[in-house]
This record gives C-alpha cells, structure tokens and sequence, in this order.
C-alpha cells in the first residue's frame, strides 16, 4: 500500500471519528461538564480549520498552523487540569490528546506533507516532453500543441479538493493580468470530463480545462500521486489516484521557465510568483 493511499485512509476515518468525538463532547459537557469541556474545545479547534478550508475560499494556508495547534494543546491541558466527573472516565482526555492534539500534529507535519522529490523532467531550463490530454469533451490535446504561446499549466487535484478550486478562481481572477501577456493558460486534473466540464462552467475565462486520463500525464512528469484521493471520493465518480498539485509555466516553444512542485498541499504559490517569473523570463509576448 502506497503512502497517499495510507493517508487517503487516515484523512477520511480521522474526520469522521473526529466530528462524533467533537459531538459526543459537547454533548458531555452540558450534561456533566468537567474535563469535558477541555475535549470539546481541542476536537473543534482542529474540525474548525476544516469547515474554515472548505467554506472559506482559500487557495492556501500556512505550513506549520500553529493557531489550530495552539487551540487543540489549550484543550488538552484543561482536559488534564479540569475536574473529572463523576463517575471518572478518560475519554475525555483520551479525545483532547489523542483526536485532538494528535491529530492536528499528524494532519500538519505528516499527512499535509508529500516527502516528493522535484521532477527532473519539470526541471528549469528543459523542454515540456511530450504527453496527450483530453479536454472535456474526449478530443486529444497534445502537449505540442501549447507551443506558439507561453504556456501556464496547473495541475490541480479535482473539484474535491477546496484549496484546488480556490487556487482556480484566484487565477481565473488575474486572466486579464495573464492576458496582457500573451500567456494562455491550462487547468489539468485527472477528474472525470464531467466533473471537468463543471469546473470550467463556473468561471468566464478562455483558460482551458483539460482532463489527464488515468494520470498518464502525471506519471510522465513524475508527479503522480498513486492513491492520493482521500478514501471514499470514489463514490463520486472520482478515482483513487490523483496528481501532486503542480505549476509549470514555458515559453512559446516549449521551454520551462518555472515549476513548483510543493512539497505541502496547503502551501501554493501567489499569482504574483507567476507574474514575476514571466517577467523575469522575458517570456510576454504582449
């Protein structure tokens, strides 16, 4: 069993224990109160950053969420210092530090982080190889096909993932800055062409929404995730495997002038970052 797959396992199981725990001691904190309210207050600091990532519109975070941690540590000391009730249990503090306090430390520096190394064959300096995509509608679209332009590509996880689509509509927001520059920009998951169709339907910009067939393309960039979608997605019509979120912008024939392959799904690049590297690059045609 792959890593993503391990994690895929964990994400999807951990939220759920993590929403009836949060629950179960709310619930316990009206009824008997004590060490309770230290349990309620460690779970909803770490499930409150989730409902922040998915209702917030937020392309990125910071790498280390010491807030989030802060919060669930501040919960599992009142855990301990707080009276127990009566009858005594250790729930609560088996809540507070171990889905509260632990699972933050896990989803921050474990489960956030890919351990990936850069792709060589995204390297800065070399050409875009050759690999066929598909755009909505099933026609072929081959990466040969992006010379004559200088060429954004961002490969994003799917309409699943909230940082993704987040990270779309700031980019869909800077098209005309794009625009001037004469850079024509490409949207690749490896979703389904129906779930493509609808991320394109949501916003009016002339980038192009491209799907990456059973990551074909990604495995040829070496930035294939395999088993990274978090488990149960499946339901939905996505596939298990997925592609680590990457940028790579090229000149008009072809040539990488810039990649970012992060190594933390929640810490992506600012537009102004593609900006200054087309600038930088000399690579405008406008």
């Amino acid at each position: 069993m792959s890593i993503h797959r391990i994690k895929s396992v964990f994400i999807s199981v951990y939220l759920a224990i993590a929403f009836v725990a949060a629950v179960h001691a709310t619930w316990q904190t009206f009824q008997v109160s004590g060490n309770w309210l230290g349990a309620a207050i460690s779970l909803w600091g770490v499930l409150a950053f989730f409902i922040y990532i998915f209702v917030g519109n937020t392309p990125r975070t910071t790498a280390n969420l010491y807030g989030m941690i802060a919060v669930a540590a501040v919960g599992a000391m009142i855990s301990l210092m707080a009276p127990a009730p009566v009858p005594h249990t250790v729930l609560p503090v088996v809540y507070a530090w171990g889905l509260g306090l632990g699972g933050a430390l896990l989803y921050v520096f474990w489960y956030s982080r890919y351990g990936r190394g850069e792709s060589e064959t995204i390297a800065v300096g070399g050409h875009l190889p050759d690999f066929e995509l598909e755009d909505a509608d099933g026609k072929t679209v081959r990466s040969a096909d992006f010379h004559g332009a200088p060429t954004l590509l961002m490969f994003y996880r799917g309409n699943w993932c909230p940082l993704c689509s987040a990270q779309v509509r700031e980019l869909a927001a800077e098209y005309r800055a794009l625009h001037e520059r004469g850079v024509r920009v490409v949207l690749v998951s490896p979703q389904p062409h129906g779930h493509t169709r609808q991320m394109a339907a949501r916003f009016d910009v002339p980038f192009q929404f491209l799907v990456d067939v059973d990551c074909r393309a990604a495995r040829r960039l070496g930035i294939f995730a395999e088993g990274g979608t978090p488990l149960g997605l499946e339901v939905l019509g996505y596939d298990s495997d997925t592609v680590l979120p990457t940028v790579v912008i090229t000149d008009a024939g072809g040539r990488i002038v810039f990649n970012d392959q992060t190594d933390n799904y929640r810490v992506r690049p600012e537009p102004e970052t593609f900006f200054l590297a087309i600038d930088e690059a000399g690579i405008a045609t406008r």
